[in-house]
């Protein structure tokens, strides 16, 4: 889940949780919302952290041996 569909989700569960006062029979409006945010902040979290870990694998030190340019005669 990226980051943008966990923060969707978060945005539909509060929706639903805070700025609705639908009556379905059987099923709980809130609960569902409160689930939806549930899961959007947990595929938040998770999303963040596998940004952290792809950051550190492509963070690398990269050291430059400047010899000078070989096509120069040495003086």
């Amino acid at each position: 889940m990226t980051i943008g569909g966990s923060i969707f989700l978060i945005a539909v569960g509060a929706i639903l949780y805070f700025a609705t006062n639908l009556r379905v029979a059987h099923v709980s409006i809130d609960t569902v919302g409160l689930i939806l945010m549930i899961a959007g902040l947990a595929g938040l979290l998770l999303g963040f952290a596998q940004q952290v870990l792809w950051s550190r694998r492509s963070r690398r030190e990269v050291v430059v041996d400047d010899r000078g340019d070989p096509r120069q005669p040495p003086y």
